[in-house]
């Protein structure tokens, strides 16, 4: 049955596209021998591919594929090379004032300022160095203002040059001194704010060039202590507890506490014995900061005013242990008797701040606690060893002011370091009275001639 033509039209044409759109022949031609429809491309159109091949793989030019890594935008920038340099030579000892601050003869401080020259030769219009102290307070009234965060205060200036001076290409010394007074406040890193000692060198160059250089302190202050003995009273009751502890702590270090409580039985009520034992004991070091935070003249209006501040305080705990054991209990002595002698610590992990009282408004103290658990229990007749609580408990609560300070070591300071003045040298060796020449004959010594034979 012959097909209708407009269908065989149809799929002639469906053939042709086929083979039009991806040039392949179709497979009924090659099976009869009929001449396939592909449809090669043309030789200028071959050649413009060609073309922008190559053009996409070259490695000039603006169309080539360049990496980030050689880009000149991403390469590092040398910073510019200064003629010179600066350094700071400490030759003092460790900076320890020794005493209170109202009796402490201070810390000398001593060592050179280092020029190092690059350049053929410079010239310096000033030369100085600053001693300054530096107070960060870290609960300032404006969190981004720096003037209300930190504040500076000139101790000594420095001043190596009077006039411009040349200096060739080499290393220059510049040696300095200057005496801390024993007053000053130790360096602090605590809690609410910082206490540094900073040395800023500063040199100009003729060309307004600016060379400078830094170098932080650390001042130390320490005290020397003794055992002290503290007695309480814990009234309604009869308990009476002496303690005895060393005056002075350190940061790091074990120290010894002795503790003693007596008043501990009671015989009002017949055949009756009230007595009272410790259940458990529970010491620590607890350290208190405060800090006066003062506003800048900017923003003076938020605390009222010049010269006004807010006060900051802090507490923390640097130590401490949970004892349910380790004391001595005698009810045989005339009204009992408890003792008992541990160690405490502070604990190295915690950054312990040494005490502190600045005029800055810083202040550090630190106390130990030490509570006492107490039960009551009675025993009747002369049977001492079955006793029966009461019920009654008690909480006896003690606090010691204590002082963290740096160990004094030799505990020298520099003036009795010091040799010994010219004016209390003597001239001459001392003159011995009663000394005459001898003139005669030496006595003859038995002992001698006996050796000799």
């Amino acid at each position: 049955m012959p097909m209708p033509t407009g269908i065989r039209g149809s799929i002639n044409s469906t053939k042709t596209s086929k083979a039009n759109s991806h040039d392949i022949p179709d497979p009924v031609d090659r099976r009869e021998g009929r001449p396939s429809t592909e449809r090669k491309p043309s030789v200028a159109v071959m050649d413009f591919f060609h073309k922008e091949k190559r053009h996409s793989i070259g490695l000039g030019g603006k169309g080539a594929n360049t990496s980030a890594k050689d880009s000149p935008k991403n390469s590092p920038k040398l910073a510019p090379t200064k003629s010179a340099k600066l350094a700071v030579d400490m030759e003092s000892p460790p900076l320890v004032f020794y005493g209170n601050p109202s009796q402490s003869t201070g810390a000398l401080l001593s060592g050179q300022l280092l020029l190092t020259v690059t350049d053929p030769e410079i010239t310096l219009q000033t030369f100085r160095m600053l001693l300054v102290a530096r107070v960060t307070n870290k609960r300032p009234i404006t969190k981004d203002c720096p003037n209300c965060q930190v504040k500076d205060t000139e101790i000594f200036t420095w001043k190596f040059l009077t006039e411009p001076t040349h200096y060739k290409a080499g290393i220059h010394t510049f040696p300095f001194s200057y005496l801390l007074p024993g007053h000053l406040p130790a360096t602090s890193h605590g809690e609410l704010g910082h206490i540094d000692y900073v040395l800023d060198g500063r040199a100009v160059c003729a060309m307004s060039d600016t060379i400078t250089v830094s170098r932080t302190l650390t001042v130390q202050r320490a005290l020397p202590g003794s055992d002290k003995t503290s007695v309480r009273v814990f009234p309604p009751t009869n308990l009476n507890v002496k303690v005895v502890i060393p005056s002075v702590i350190h940061p790091i270090g074990e120290f010894p506490v002795q503790m003693s409580m007596t008043g501990l039985t009671d015989h009002s009520l017949k055949n009756i014995q009230r007595r009272w034992r410790i259940r458990r004991m529970i010491w620590k070091i607890e350290e208190s900061s405060m800090i006066i935070s003062p506003a800048c003249p900017k923003h003076a209006n938020k605390v009222g005013g010049e010269n006004k501040g807010i006060l900051h305080e802090n507490a923390r705990s640097i130590g401490g242990d949970d004892l349910k054991d380790g004391w001595k209990t005698d009810y045989d002595t005339q009204g009992g008797e408890i003792t008992m002698e541990f160690l405490a610590a502070i604990k190295p992990n915690t950054h312990p701040v040494c005490d502190v009282d600045s005029p800055t408004g810083l202040t550090v103290s630190h106390n130990l606690v030490l509570e006492i658990i107490v039960a009551e229990e009675q025993t009747t007749g002369r049977n001492t060893k079955g006793a029966m609580p009461t019920g009654s408990a008690r909480v006896l609560r003690m606090q010691f002011k204590t002082t963290v300070t740096e160990r004094a070591g030799m505990g020298i300071s520099w003036d009795e370091e010091m040799p010994p003045m010219y004016e209390d040298v003597p001239s001459s060796p001392p003159v011995y009275a009663g000394i005459e020449d001898f003139v005669g004959d030496l006595p003859a010594d038995e002992s001698l001639e006996n050796m000799q034979r």
